[in-house]
């Protein structure tokens, strides 16, 4: 029996059984040293082995990388922690201010981009610069 056919095998095996991976193991796994190294593992089957073995080799490191998630109880906090866009859904209602006098007046205020300038008429003089350099 050829190595490819063995994995292939034990493959099926895994998926078949549905064991979790040991604790100690699965602690591993669920870094994210754990995850890359499983993913990089599954994607080397493509260039080495056979188009099949890659194919089910992505579904066994997915499985193994949800276990290991199971198993060390990662799964169930992404599961029930708050998300960023969950915690901040209601602040864009509560936070709805009326324009305000003071954006009215910096509205009014600020030039145009289409005025025009003319040049000024007298030429700023300096006070002594005390052997300053110039800028």
């Amino acid at each position: 029996m050829s190595p490819q056919n063995l994995l292939l095998t034990l493959f099926v095996l895994y998926l078949a059984i549905g064991s979790n991976p040991p604790p100690a193991l699965a602690a591993i796994i669920d870094t994210s040293v754990g995850k890359i190294l499983i993913a990089t593992a599954s994607l080397c089957l493509f260039a080495y082995a056979n188009p099949v073995l890659g194919v089910l080799g992505l579904f066994v490191a997915f499985e193994l990388v949800r276990r290991s998630m199971v198993v060390t109880g990662s799964a169930a906090l992404e599961m029930y922690y708050p998300t960023e866009v969950s915690k901040w859904a209601g602040v864009p209602a509560r936070h709805q201010f009326p324009y305000t006098l003071e954006q009215e007046m910096v509205t009014k205020m600020t030039t145009r981009r289409d005025q025009t300038f003319t040049k000024a008429p007298y030429r700023p003089s300096l006070d002594n610069i005390y052997e300053a350099t110039f800028l």
